[in-house]
């Protein structure tokens, strides 16, 4: 990429199957904006909705096997929707304390009362879903955590919400398309059909390649989104080219399992090789590979010295990540080489000093 007209290699993309560029998809997108334009007009339910849109939400329901599946312009859209419209007071929301933050948005503005448990602690939330309430309560998690890229307890989640008579909501847009046997995230990794799960959430914008969000579920679930979910009713539909463009990034994910295998393995030779720098590596087996620093002094200067180098890895720092954990998330593509890899390493590797100075600093 080209950042203030220098080329860098990046390490900060969630473009993880590589297929933002594969030519299928630009083609498709090409195609599709020739036919309908580049914008859809109007929300779904004026005159935004065409055959893309339609077709693609039967793929993605089939992908997922679900029974329907309902596009959003963005994920935080789709969260905010599916809390809201499902939950109010009386009821209540459990959420991961390491959640996105527009889980945690969608949390507080649905009106549940709302609990945070800590991060990934099923007895901890087993012990707040035993305690009386009333209406309904609704379990909420990320599936594959988006700053420390581990994946959630999803088999102990769904046996605890059973357990208790609440529902599972997983939010599993760092995980599809890269986790599980056929890539379809990480409820196919962990084992889990509909029934463990009645509420999946994807985002389009990852390892799809493209843009936007759908929920996935029953046909009450969906038909009571599509009438009720604001953040659904009153926006502006994703313009039919990008439905065309995802329904061929979609194809290529089926047709080309190589790229899953391949980011998978990028991560894999990196926790090898920096394993050996004594880095503070996380616990993550996703493509998803923080590097903790601590400080945010620490967090800065690593990502300048890696910029300088040619190597474009942010750094993250409070809010984002708690106080005491800034860190350079790194993260893998299938667009990457084995030599990026190495060069990454090898860049890492040349950082303590610098690291140490800025952290006593």
């Amino acid at each position: 990429m080209r950042v203030d007209g220098t080329g860098l290699l990046a390490f900060c993309s969630n473009d993880y199957l590589g297929l933002a560029d594969h030519p299928r998809v630009v083609e498709a997108f090409v195609a599709a904006a020739h036919e309908w334009g580049v914008g859809s007009g109007a929300s779904h339910l004026v005159s935004g909705h065409c055959r893309e849109h339609h077709a693609l939400e039967e793929e993605l329901a089939a992908f997922v096997r679900r029974p329907r599946a309902l596009l959003f312009s963005t994920g935080y859209m789709a969260n905010l929707a599916v809390v809201t419209a499902l939950l109010g007071r009386g009821d209540r929301v459990f959420e991961d304390r390491l959640n996105h933050a527009s889980l945690l948005d969608a949390g507080l503005a649905s009106g549940a009362r709302f609990s945070r448990y800590p991060h990934a602690d099923v007895g901890a939330l087993a012990a707040r879903l035993v305690r009386p309430g009333t209406g309904r309560a609704m379990v909420v998690t990320d599936g594959v955590f988006s700053m420390d890229g581990d994946v959630a307890p999803l088999r102990e989640l769904a046996a605890a919400c059973r357990a208790h008579g609440a529902s599972l909501f997983v939010d599993d847009a760092h995980g599809l398309g890269v986790l599980g046997a056929m890539g379809r995230g990480s409820l196919e990794a962990a084992g889990l059909d509909a029934v463990d799960v009645p509420i999946l959430m994807g985002t389009l914008g990852k390892a799809f390649g493209t843009f936007g969000a759908f929920v996935a579920g029953s046909h009450e679930l969906i038909e009571t989104l599509l009438q009720t979910a604001r953040t659904y009713i009153y926006t502006t539909a994703l313009p039919p080219a990008v439905a065309a463009a995802t329904r061929a990034s979609l194809r290529a994910m089926q047709d080309e399992p190589w790229r899953r295998e391949r980011v998978l393995q990028h991560a894999a030779r990196f926790r090898r090789e920096a394993a050996t720098l004594g880095l503070r590596l996380l616990e993550s087996g996703t493509p998803i590979q923080p590097v903790v620093l601590g400080s945010e002094a620490a967090a800065v200067a690593a990502s300048d010295a890696l910029r300088a180098r040619g190597l474009w890895v942010p750094a993250i720092r409070p809010p984002t990540v708690p106080a005491g954990s800034a860190r350079l998330r790194i993260t893998f593509s299938a667009a990457h080489a084995d030599a990026d890899v190495d060069l990454l390493v090898e860049a890492l590797a040349r950082l303590p000093a610098t690291v140490a100075q800025a952290d006593g600093a």
